[in-house]
């Protein structure tokens, strides 16, 4: 199961790397919001995934789940939802003054496409 999501975290960042790297800062913000994702999902998977133990300790339990890792990425969704909102909401004050979502636009050089 580990090497499933670790594909799937190499899949997810490298999208998120491909959106970082365009001009559309929407796509920059996606590129972000993947990229968090990804994150998440390595803290949970070098945690280790354990299922049917429930991350209670009481007497005679010998297996449990670390419940650390959970908590930690419970607060990083709430900070990188917290971030993404505010990217946008700093897009579309920028969309609204300068008409453009374009990075190299908003540089003010000029593009040789």
């Amino acid at each position: 199961m580990e090497i499933f999501v670790s594909i799937i975290i190499g899949v997810l960042t490298m999208c998120a790397v491909y959106l970082v790297l365009s001009r559309s800062l929407l796509r920059i913000i996606i590129g972000t919001a993947l990229f968090s994702h990804a994150a998440h999902l390595l803290v949970l998977t070098t945690a280790g995934l354990k299922t049917g133990a429930a991350p209670v300790l009481v007497d005679g339990v010998t297996e449990f789940t670390d419940p650390l890792p959970q908590a930690l990425v419970l607060t990083a969704i709430v900070i990188s939802f917290g971030v993404t909102a505010f990217f946008l909401v700093l897009a579309y004050r920028t969309y609204q003054e300068l008409s453009t979502d374009n990075m190299e636009e908003m540089k003010g050089t000029e593009s040789y496409d």
